[in-house]
């Protein structure tokens, strides 16, 4: 049975049209090739690999590697003074199913809730790209299979807040992977604070009490030397 040839119209739709000469409608139009990107089979693949756009979603990565650190929960730590250990790697649920996928990785002095509250700089989004919850990257080298551990001195610089430490695997396109944080999903558990330094030193106090005594003196110096004057 010979098919009738039909015609695209700009509704979408498609229409029977009569044959001419046995062949197609000579206004015909073919129908228009879908993107790419348009298909609805790699829209879902994007999703299930957890990109859009070219951005990673912190939602779609496998929580694949254990992160320990030395900080008990509560603890208070010294910046410019303290230590703290890490130890992270690839749980052995997972450790035969990367085949070379880890390229990188990261370890990152994340912020918790309690110290996002009211601050937009530090909030997190589910878009790597966009998200301000670990913003202290303190272990950045190539992924090695044997478990690995450091030693970091908590910057001077680093402010007041509590926190956890989260790390990120990263495949040879830089793009995130999986991960493993030292907190529970709800980053509610195993929790420490770090005190940032104020600013104000011994030296700088010593030297305002000096310089506040020296203008009172001078004060009082003056007062006796106008008096004087007056009375002559």
């Amino acid at each position: 049975m010979t098919r009738r040839p039909s015609e695209y119209l700009p509704t979408g739709r498609w229409k029977k049209v009569s044959p001419l000469g046995g062949g197609a409608c000579p206004n015909a139009a073919a129908k228009p090739p879908v993107s790419e990107f348009e298909s609805p089979k790699l829209k879902m693949a994007g999703k299930l690999h957890g990109v859009t756009n070219g951005d990673v979603l912190f939602s779609s990565l496998a929580r694949s590697l254990f992160v320990v650190a030395s900080p008990t929960e509560g603890q208070v730590l010294k910046a410019g003074e303290n230590n703290i250990v890490v130890t992270f790697g690839l749980n052995e649920t997972v450790r035969n199913q990367t085949n070379g996928l880890y390229k990188k990785m990261e370890v990152k002095l994340c912020y918790a809730p309690i110290s996002q509250v009211d601050r937009k700089w530090r909030k997190t989004v589910d878009n790597l790209k966009k998200d301000k919850t670990c913003q202290f990257t303190i272990y950045d080298k190539p992924y090695e299979t044997n478990v690995e551990g450091f030693r970091w001195k908590i910057e001077k610089d680093t402010p007041t807040a509590t926190y956890f430490v989260r790390a990120y695997a990263y495949n040879s396109n830089g793009e995130e992977v999986a991960y493993g944080q030292t907190t529970n999903g709800k980053k509610t558990e195993n929790l420490f604070k770090i005190q940032g330094i104020s600013g104000r030193h011994a030296s700088m106090d010593i030297a305002s009490v000096c310089f506040s005594v020296f203008a009172l003196v001078s004060l009082f110096g003056f007062f006796l030397i106008e008096k004087q004057q007056s009375k002559s």
